[in-house]
């Protein structure tokens, strides 16, 4: 079964348009004198390692097509100079985690130096990347000299500047599917699925002024979408959140946006809003600076969640907005505030947000 068709809500089977090789070949057709060079190609059969080796060889600005077909990952797949491209054919292009590789598919950018010296220009698109969960030991693949840890992710995005993700579909991953943090800046992430992770769909940390557009994310084992550490100032639009544990989790998240997101079916509440709760001797204390203040949800659907459909957990969560918001049939109701006037909220007479569908990614 193609891993695009798996799950109900799994976006539609398509193609991924190589316009940089068809724009060369009509070139190429119009000026017969001019030899202009292909970005290079790597067979299937070569593997993670073959991606890796063409991925360096092209160096800074440089680009990678892949084939249709499964490639074979034994350790993380790279790009790690300025504005590399790595594309594939779309669903015909597999990037599988080897059994008991225990670490992240695809890492964009570098776990060292991120905060001085952010890569730029990264770009991913069109193609699977499936983890490989049951067959993985651990979700941790190793400890930075900081404490941080490198999870077993299907793609890490690793303290970026204008990183691009488009038609992409993270599966059956060991931790969460496509993961941002450590400074990761003005992000473009679109046309993006995500489905039988083991944690979120998509989880965002220390992120900010970054764009998610068109997201399917669905059957994840937590949450759609895990927002923490400071996640601010982004935008999250178009996205079809179903069948998860929790739609959307958040905790220290401020002045983002959210539009146009259906949230079906979670098993426990469609948004869980809270702050950080730390352990001092024998009882648990919030911490300060964790809350989730100046949050924008308009034209927001939660519907047949098995708790609640909107929970502002903690009364530091001030000055969040729901705006054109349809909550319906959820087991447990529908806004739960911690305190009262922590939101503004208008539900409309029509109900709000209309049932969308899933966008073909690829």
């Amino acid at each position: 079964m193609s891993y695009i068709a798996h799950g109900r809500r799994a976006f539609a089977k398509g193609a991924v348009c190589l316009k940089t090789s068809c724009a060369v070949a009509f070139l190429c057709l119009l000026l017969p004198g001019v030899h202009l060079q292909l970005p290079p190609s790597v067979s299937p059969d070569k593997g993670g390692e073959g991606i890796q080796a063409a991925l360096d060889s092209a160096g800074p600005g440089g680009a990678v097509i892949l084939g249709a077909g499964t490639y074979m990952v034994h350790t993380p797949v790279t790009l790690r100079c300025a504005n590399q491209t790595l594309s594939g054919m779309g669903s015909r292009t597999i990037l599988r985690l080897a059994d008991e590789a225990n670490c992240p598919v695809v890492v964009l950018g570098s776990f060292t130096d991120n905060k001085n010296h952010p890569l730029t220009g990264l770009h991913l698109e069109g193609l699977v990347i499936d983890g490989n969960r049951l067959h993985q030991k651990k979700e941790i693949w190793k400890s930075l000299p900081d404490g941080a840890g490198v999870y077993n992710n299907g793609i890490d995005v690793w303290g970026t500047d204008r990183t691009t993700v488009e038609n992409v579909t993270c599966a059956h991953c060991r931790s969460g599917g496509l993961v941002s943090t450590a400074g990761a800046r003005r992000m473009n992430v679109r046309n993006f699925n995500a489905f039988d992770n083991q944690f979120d769909g998509l989880a965002c940390y220390f992120t900010e002024d970054s764009s998610f557009t068109h997201l399917n994310l669905h059957d994840n084992l937590a949450a759609a979408i895990s927002l923490d550490l400071n996640f601010n100032h982004n935008v999250i639009q178009d996205a079809v959140l179903a069948d998860n544990d929790l739609g959307i989790f958040m905790r220290q998240s401020c002045d983002n946006i959210f539009n146009g997101v259906a949230i079906d079916h979670s098993r426990h509440h469609g948004v869980f809003m809270a702050e950080t709760a730390v352990q001092s001797g024998s009882a648990w204390k919030l911490q300060p600076g964790s809350e989730c203040i100046g949050n924008t949800f308009t034209n927001i659907e939660i519907s047949h969640s098995g708790g609640k459909a909107f929970i502002i957990n903690d009364a530091g969560c001030v000055q969040n907005k729901i705006l054109d918001a349809q909550f319906r049939d959820n087991a447990q109701g529908g806004l739960f505030q911690a305190a009262a006037n922590l939101v503004t909220f208008r539900q409309t007479a029509t109900g709000g947000a209309k049932v969308r569908t899933a966008h073909p990614a690829l």
